[in-house]
């Protein structure tokens, strides 16, 4: 070790063949220490999984036969469903479409306890135009703010 803190600021003769590979060798003892702890880790992780399993069974009630296939009566499963497939949907679509025009160019009642009802919208477009939309009276309208420091020009 003493002489290699000598030679560290210093490149090596390439050209001295003892010069071409490290004297130092890798501690082999220190990685088969490394690989026995991790066979026997592996080893003991393994028993303690069997052995919570073991526990886990014996906790339920014994072995648990899963159900055969033959012991199924197909015939009385409902089919399985099919979200993305709907055979009627143009129908009910063509249903909703109905109900939405019923309602936009219809009359009928809102809330008929309170007397709003409903009338097509054409019609209500007719009148909004023919008696216009209601405007607040000058003195509601807001008046542009001062700030202070401004005051008023003259």
């Amino acid at each position: 070790m003493a002489e290699n803190k000598e030679n560290r600021g210093q490149t090596p003769d390439l050209n001295n063949p003892e010069m071409r590979h490290e004297h130092a060798d890798v501690n082999v003892w220190a990685i088969g220490k490394l690989g026995i702890a991790l066979v026997l880790v592996t080893v003991a992780s393994v028993i303690l999984m069997f052995g919570v399993f073991r526990y886990f069974e014996t906790r339920e009630g014994g072995k648990q036969t899963p159900a055969s296939l033959f012991s199924i009566d197909s015939r009385k499963l409902p089919p399985e469903p099919n979200v993305f497939f709907n055979e009627h949907e143009t129908l009910n679509q063509q249903d909703i479409r109905a109900n939405e025009e019923r309602e936009l160019n219809g009359y009928g009642w809102v809330d008929q306890a309170h007397g709003v009802v409903r009338i097509p919208i054409d019609r209500a477009m007719d009148m909004v135009v023919q008696r216009g939309l209601p405007a607040r009276p000058a003195s509601q309208l807001q008046q542009p703010e001062t700030r202070p420091g401004q005051g008023q020009q003259k």
